[in-house]
């Protein structure tokens, strides 16, 4: 069925419908790649583009401000500083309404990425909202017809969904996620947010986003709003953390570094890693940011590394949960360490979180990596120098990204930003299993394993009799596909 008779269809469009429709505004990698070499690293167009699609859904930008947002942003963290931002907030739900979050990517279904009071909204309201949506800018005005009828792309259809749902829903606060960057992304057309925070910066997106942190650094200050404060980290790099200060002042606003808060840990944190203390330190500055927005007093006024953290706060950060960051899965025989780290910062970070987790038990330990378009060499590198003497790992496995044993992808897992030829040909996975032998200076082929799939990457593991200890990372499309064959859909 065509995209097109989809959208013309009146009534009884599904969920399944609205994926279909949604995979086919996914970019294809002729078409990423011709952008890659184009030289052009900024859309200076896209702001634009939002603006006229949201006006075209009815929307001027200026109503977005209703949705008290907090805009995050970040190379490592900014998923798990929203997820511990709205689980503080949920705790005031009953004098603030409602709590919207927009994050990215996925990993079972893409409705995860819009979740109202902590839950995915419905497969449902997903397809009623979705076609609203995709109707509206189905070119029936003049203006639709001069610019081609052509529709956003996958994310920017995405966002503006997002913020058609968070206002017909009447949500009263809301967390956004960045999805790139800041400065282009699609989400910066926010005007006037409650906060602004920026976690950890890092090298990646350096297609798009630059190849020095400086670079980087201005992109993600593109978030800064006048009047709206800012908020960062503790140990920002200093040339990144220089920019930021300086993109705050562009704008008119503060930046306010956050502390690591020693309270954090004196409990356990609901997502698990060390490094978590300063995510969710920034989201404590955020979230007692919002709460003044509607004159609710926390009790915390200038946040200091010993500052106590009010109780609600407390049950905030303990009841919060990120799936695929850090997430510990006991299935039979086999425990699965799950992190979808995917750069040099959160490669470091996710195995010495696997490493401090498991050294000391007794269980045979196998790593399950895949990593198709970034430099996936110098990742396992990191990861195995990271690891040291400390863990022996008896066997790795290198998997595509597919679901399942029929070369199929679960639908809402369909990615099209991939060389087909790539994949089939098992050009990552092969290169991997040549770069793991260097590592480890065996060329036992029963050490290393290239799988075509996922599914059959588990079936190999659970086959083991003796408990096992699997660590999974490298890309959350693998932890995202392994979530779904764990779960047997």
């Amino acid at each position: 069925m065509s995209l097109r008779l989809l959208s013309s269809m009146s009534t009884g469009r599904s969920y399944q419908d609205a994926i279909r429709c949604l995979n086919g505004l996914q970019s294809n990698y002729a078409s990423i790649m011709a952008a890659r070499t184009s030289g052009k690293r900024k859309n200076v167009e896209s702001l634009v583009e939002m603006r006229r699609w949201s006006k075209q859904l009815g929307y001027d930008v200026e109503s977005f401000n209703d949705l008290n947002i907090i805009h995050i942003t970040g190379t490592k963290g900014k998923g798990s500083t929203a997820a511990f931002t709205q689980s503080i907030l949920l705790e005031y739900e009953d004098k603030i309404g409602k709590v919207g979050l927009f994050t990215s990517p996925h990993l079972r279904t893409v409705r995860e990425r819009i979740a109202i009071n902590g839950r995915p909204i419905s497969e449902e309201k997903f397809a009623k909202f979705f076609f609203e949506v995709w109707d509206r800018l189905d070119g029936t005005s003049v203006e639709q017809e001069q610019c081609g009828n052509v529709k956003p792309g996958y994310f920017k259809f995405l966002t503006l969904l997002s913020f058609h749902v968070f206002m017909q829903e009447r949500c009263n606060v809301c967390v956004y996620e960045v999805g790139i960057g800041g400065a282009y992304d699609s989400t910066n057309i926010v005007e006037k947010p409650v906060a602004c925070g920026v976690s950890i910066l890092g090298i990646d997106h350096t297609k798009v986003l630059g190849d020095r942190i400086e670079d980087i650094a201005w992109n993600k200050g593109g978030i800064f709003k006048t009047a709206a404060p800012a908020f960062t980290i503790e140990k920002q790099p200093p040339e990144g953390f220089q920019v930021l200060k300086d993109r705050a002042a562009e704008r008119h606003t503060s930046l306010q570094v956050v502390p690591n808060l020693n309270k954090l840990k004196d409990f356990q944190l609901g997502i698990a890693g060390e490094f978590q203390v300063t995510n969710a330190s920034l989201a404590v500055a955020l979230s007692n940011e919002c709460l003044k927005k509607f004159n609710i007093h926390s009790g915390l006024t200038n946040l200091r590394a010993d500052s106590e953290l009010p109780d609600k706060f407390v049950k905030g950060l303990k009841s919060a949960k990120w799936e695929g960051r850090c997430q510990t899965v006991r299935d039979g025989n086999v425990t699965w360490y799950i992190d979808g780290a995917h750069t040099k910062e959160s490669i470091v970070a996710s195995s010495n979180w696997f490493k401090t987790t498991v050294v000391n038990s007794p269980n045979k330990k196998i790593l399950l990596f895949n990593q198709q378009t970034r430099d996936a060499k110098v990742l396992l590198t990191y990861l195995f120098n990271t690891l040291g003497s400390d863990i022996k790992l008896s066997q790795a496995i290198f998997t595509t990204n597919i679901t399942w044993k029929s070369g199929s992808f679960s639908p809402d897992l369909v990615s099209m930003n991939t060389d087909q030829n790539f994949i089939d040909e098992l050009v990552a996975q092969k290169a991997l299993f040549t770069a793991w032998n260097n590592l480890t200076g065996d060329l036992d082929s029963e050490r290393a394993i290239v799988s075509k799939n996922i599914e059959s990457a588990v079936e190999i593991i659970r086959s083991i009799s003796q408990p096992v200890d699997v660590f999974v990372t490298g890309s959350l499309h693998l932890v995202g596909g392994l979530l779904v064959v764990l779960d047997g859909k």
